[in-house]
């Protein structure tokens, strides 16, 4: 199955580009502040699938640039989806936890209300809305804390700082899951071919790690495993403001993806594991 994606540098398409004819468009063959062109290279391409990986996520900058945001996040994937749907094949788009607003401490399951903070979530809830309105066989992928040995990231910047400093504070009251960006891949690529055979298994899914944890104990699991002497205190996310709110509650219910697709969750801990053994820093 030749499998279009859209995006080349992120850590998800990184992955992605791994895998047996995936072809992976960077920003100069489809720019995705052009919903049209898109579009088009969909068209033109005419793929059995097509996968957007590929996403506005700056989202402090994002609270300055609403227009560009939505442009990106929202009418770009609504014009692929259309695409896709005129086409007959499946469309996966890869989503976000943002898109609710972060209250309660139960597991967000995809049917709940949705409510997002900032200009970032409600940029990536109207790309799902346009995807759904499409009416094709699509599945958007809702995740959270995405890490990988690519890129910019929270798992490379505790080993930078760990390796630069004694001790850190680190936010302790926001709730979630890391999700390895190569298990992101792969469910995408399952998704897509299921959904070629079956287009009814179209709507919106939850993927993240397991078990539940916070950034301060994702922080000291990575020192341990990295073997880093650094001491780590709790704080609040009130004692780090940023200029775009953070969900406090990011736990995502997953069981609807198992019993759909056969997509467990995997154990967030392993997936560190293999990203520090690709960086070189694991011991």
């Amino acid at each position: 199955m030749t499998v279009l994606v859209f995006g080349k540098t992120g850590q998800v398409a990184q992955e992605l580009a791994a895998f047996d004819d995936v072809i992976c468009l960077d920003r100069a063959a489809a720019d995705l502040s052009d919903p049209a062109a898109c579009a088009e290279v969909i068209r033109q391409a005419q793929p059995q699938a097509v996968i957007n990986a590929a996403a506005y996520t700056a989202v402090d900058k994002a609270e300055d640039d609403e227009a560009a945001a939505t442009m990106i996040n929202g009418d770009s994937p609504g014009a692929m989806a259309q695409a896709c749907a005129d086409l007959g094949i499946p469309f996966v788009a890869i989503s976000t936890d943002y898109v609710f607003d972060g209250s309660g401490t139960t597991v967000w399951r995809p049917e709940d209300a949705t409510g997002p903070l900032g200009a970032y979530g409600r940029s990536k809830l109207k790309g799902e809305q346009r995807i759904a309105a499409a009416g094709g066989a699509y599945a958007i992928l809702r995740t959270s804390w995405v890490v990988s040995a690519h890129g910019n990231n929270f798992v490379k910047t505790m080993l930078r700082l760990g390796a630069e400093r004694d001790a850190l504070t680190i936010v302790a009251d926001q709730i979630g899951a890391p999700t390895m960006a190569r298990d992101i891949a792969a469910a995408c690529i399952t998704m897509a071919q299921q959904l070629t055979a079956d287009p009814s298994k179209a709507g919106i899914y939850h993927f993240s790690g397991a078990p539940q944890t916070n950034w301060a104990d994702f922080a000291r699991e990575i020192f341990a495993q990295a073997n880093l002497n650094c001491a780590v205190t709790d704080i609040a996310s009130s004692d780090y403001p940023t200029p775009a709110a953070r969900p406090l509650n990011s736990r995502l219910d997953c069981t609807t993806l198992e019993t759909v697709f056969d997509i467990p969750q995997p154990d967030w801990r392993r997936g560190l594991n293999d990203i520090l053994q690709d960086l070189g820093a694991c011991t």
